[in-house]
């Protein structure tokens, strides 16, 4: 386990003694969210405001803006393709340098939900299909957090692994699964990193709201496993007073409108709540508070922050140890800077890159090197040639490239309240997210104002996006007045930010800049739970002949030393807020990739999706290599692993199916409120062993650039000891995978499943020795009926491996 949880103090006394000064209002009121990112001062007590901020892979603040920006590291699915605790822990310490940069006291991050379907919508802000594998990562990411001095909430408890109808869904998990899959992660994160706070989820869990879930939150989170943190909603999560409290749930988030607060304080005086179950609850609350130093004479958790990290560093680190080499043909990579004069770039994100997946795990980082700037930067002047070749969206997206914005708040007399800069051509304001004097009560208009350079000469697509009136104009031309309903969608993210609208056309040269404007009047919807002013001026760039695109891009390959094809998903593929479809991608793309590859043997293709994607023309290309949402530094570390500054240090913590049939579990929408997880323990690499169907890459397969052989293996009921020699001319990591397959088995169980691993790093010929932990409950099951964690005596065969596929040693164990 990457580095020891921070060891707290007993903070009970000083809790105690805050707790007798405060009367029932003021300890009600402190557990509801005063806004929509802290709780209330108390200043009779000597406490201060508690402020929660989002991540996971940056920490964005109490707004929603580009003028505070974050540091932004690769996704979360490309954290745990390092397979390194120590280099997640590293993460976890940057990001809590982030937070108190910007008085952040709590991280809601990291979110721990297993893949069990490549089709979860928020698959790439979640860490693996493997529970293990899962616990591990995110142990290291919160012993790193809260060694800053910053608070976590491991998120979303439980069973929050799909975003349709994740409302009011009722996931319906037998006892089994549930406790050696789902609730896992969370338990080893409990027992091994101590985390100072859970998120629960909005999800039921076999009939129950995950809020009001008192077996899982007071009986086994609290009870079994000890927990001493506090619970918080996810946001609008929390629906009834008695039911949360009694349930478990500590704060009620956001504010002011909770089930909290007055509600609470009128529950105990009517007899419905026991006064002492709430102060169980602000007992909580004032622990969080004494452990990031928010109560007056009581030191922190931690006296001495630790020595500050470089964000731009660490996130080009994390991005090439993350990147997984799926295939490498013929060693196409790495490509030798000297020989290659002559680069032939394509793609759409190869330009625009895709650092980050959409939602709540937005941030906005200060600069964002894409490929093409990498490989230019890396290479010499001339050597790479770009082409689009084909754009994976043909959606209005909002204005982004090329567009100088800034929004002019007015009140219902045309006077300006106040203005506020914009990254892209989205508002999302959201509670006292506003710009320095504006207020919601003042606040009637809203123009997004500036001007807009084109980077290609053509007819150019506007529109809007979100609900109520709207007036647009270009160039001193009015394109459209009118206004928009609301969307029918299920969910707020995909009814504020669904499908856009095209308002308008017009023809504009490159380079020449044209004003542009977006007028829209605040739409009000009555007894909202949030207040909130959401809206987009959106953009399409001239539409060519995709054919056209793909045959410029194969012109420019021809003759390169080396292709490189970046294929990519789009914020309306992965993001919060709905589930996918498919495993396509979107746009021409795979035309592209074979069309290249026809003409140019040393293709290589870099797919920038945060999850799972089919790629049906594998076998026709060089290499493959899997770069995930890559941070604000994913061009640099691209550069780097292409050209072997750097070897591509991934692992895949998922399962890559050849085709979203082959895959364990393809339905993540419920039906009639339900979602039966009638695959039981089978989801991932579990799931493809039952079956025997042979996936596109297997659990933990990666490529690096060189060659490994495992000497020897030794194995007691308590540890792996693995011996393996870098038999390649260069220094290289390789991850030693431990996995145990029962060689005859009295209960059901997956045909073998990880079990522990470790990464060691070697130069050309050392031979290194690892000590891999096997710990006792990787040889248990739950016993339904006990109703207990079981032992399974035994035979089992201990596998060392270089991937799940990739058996190198193995010794059976008796016990």
């Amino acid at each position: 386990m990457a580095g020891a949880s921070v060891s707290t103090p007993d903070y009970s006394e000083a809790v105690e003694a805050a707790l007798g000064k405060l009367d029932l209002e003021a300890k009600a009121r402190l557990l509801a969210g005063q806004d929509m990112w802290s709780l209330p001062a108390l200043p009779e007590i000597g406490l201060g405001s508690l402020v929660m901020s989002d991540g996971p892979i940056g920490v964005r603040g109490v707004r929603w803006t580009a003028e505070d920006p974050s540091i932004a590291l690769p996704s979360p699915t490309a954290l745990a393709a390092t397979w390194d605790p120590e280099l997640a822990r590293r993460a976890g310490t940057l990001l809590a340098q982030e937070a108190r940069r910007k008085g952040v006291h709590v991280l809601l991050a990291p979110t721990v939900n297993l893949h069990r379907s490549p089709l979860g919508g928020r698959h790439f802000e979640c860490y693996s299909e493997d529970p293990y594998l899962t616990g591990e990562i995110a142990s290291g990411y919160v012993n790193g957090v809260q060694g800053g001095g910053v608070g976590t909430t491991v998120k979303h408890f439980v069973a929050n692994d799909a975003e349709t109808d994740r409302f009011t869904v009722d996931n319906v998990v037998a006892p089994r699964p549930l406790r050696e899959l789902y609730l896992a992660p969370f338990e080893a994160i409990v027992e091994n990193a101590h985390p100072w706070g859970i998120m629960s989820a909005y999800n039921q869990v076999n009939g129950t709201t995950m809020t009001e879930h008192r077996h899982l939150q007071n009986e086994v989170l609290r009870g079994e496993w000890g927990f001493d943190g506090f619970i918080v909603s996810d946001w609008m999560a929390a629906r009834s007073t008695v039911g949360d409290i009694l349930g478990g749930l500590d704060v009620a988030m956001p504010g002011p409108r909770t089930v909290y607060g007055d509600a609470l304080a009128a529950a105990v005086r009517k007899g419905d709540v026991d006064e002492a179950v709430v102060d169980d609850a602000v007992r909580n609350v004032l622990r969080l508070a004494a452990r990031v130093g928010l109560l007056d004479g009581v030191p922190g958790a931690v006296a001495e922050p630790p020595a500050a990290l470089d964000g731009q560093a660490l996130a080009r680190e994390v991005a090439r140890r993350a990147f997984v080499l799926v295939r490498n043909e013929g060693q196409a990579l790495p490509a030798d800077p000297a020989r290659v004069r002559r680069v032939a770039l394509s793609g759409a994100a190869a330009r625009d890159a895709r650092v980050l997946g959409g939602g709540s795990a937005t941030v906005f980082p200060e600069r964002v090197v894409s490929p093409l700037d990498g490989l230019t930067a890396a290479l010499p002047e001339g050597a790479v040639t770009y082409t689009v070749g084909a754009d994976p969206s043909d959606e209005l997206a909002p204005a982004d490239q090329g567009f100088e914005l800034r929004a002019v708040c007015r009140d219902a007399d045309g006077n300006v309240l106040g203005t506020g800069s914009l990254p892209s051509g989205q508002v999302q304001w959201i509670g006292d997210d506003l710009p320095a004097g504006v207020t919601h009560e003042a606040l009637h208009s809203i123009e997004v104002t500036g001007t807009f350079t084109p980077r290609e000469s053509g007819e150019h697509t506007f529109g809007t996006r979100g609900i109520g009136a709207f007036a647009l104009s270009v160039g001193g031309r009015v394109l459209w007045e009118g206004a928009q309903a609301m969307s029918d969608a299920a969910d707020p993210f995909e009814a504020f930010f669904g499908a856009p609208a095209e308002r308008g056309r017009v023809h504009l040269d490159e380079g020449e800049p044209v004003e542009v404007s977006l007028r829209h009047t605040v739409h009000r919807t009555p007894d909202a739970p949030l207040t909130a002013v959401m809206f987009s001026l959106t953009h399409l760039g001239p539409r060519r002949d995709p054919d056209e695109l793909i045959a410029e891009a194969v012109e420019a390959a021809r003759d390169a030393e080396l292709a490189v094809v970046v294929v990519a998903t789009t914020d309306r593929v992965e993001s919060e807020g709905f589930d996918r479809r498919d495993l396509r991608l979107p746009g021409r793309q795979d035309d592209l990739v074979r069309a290249v590859a026809a003409v140019n043997p040393r293709t290589v293709v870099v797919v920038n999706s945060g999850s799972p994607v089919e790629l049906p023309w594998r076998e026709e290309v060089a290499a493959v290599l899997l770069s995930w949402f890559p941070g604000q530094e994913g061009g640099a570390a691209l550069a780097d692993v292409l050209l072997g500054h750097a070897e591509p240090g991934g692992r895949l913590p998922t399962t890559w199916p050849a085709g979203l049939a082959d895959a364990p579990v393809t339905e993540v929408r419920p039906t009639d409120g339900q979602l039966p997880y009638e695959e039981g323990l089978f989801i991932g690499y579990r799931g493809y062993d039952r079956a025997g169907v042979a996936p596109a890459y297997p659990f933990g397969h990666g490529l690096g650039y060189t060659g490994w052989e495992y000497e020897s293996l030794e194995v007691t009921p308590a540890q792996a000891k693995v011996r393996v020699r870098n038999t390649g001319t260069r220094e290289g990591r390789e991850t030693v995978q431990i996995y145990l397959a029962p060689v005859a088995d009295a209960v059901e169980r997956p045909v073998r499943w990880l079990a522990g691993f470790a990464s060691v790093a070697a130069a050309a010929g050392e031979s290194v020795e690892v000590e891999i932990p096997l710990h006792g409950r990787a040889f248990e099951v739950w016993d339904e009926e006990a109703g207990a964690w079981t032992f399974v005596p035994g035979q089992y065969e201990v596998r060392a491996c270089a991937s799940l596929a990739d058996a190198r040693l193995s010794a059976t164990l008796e016990v």
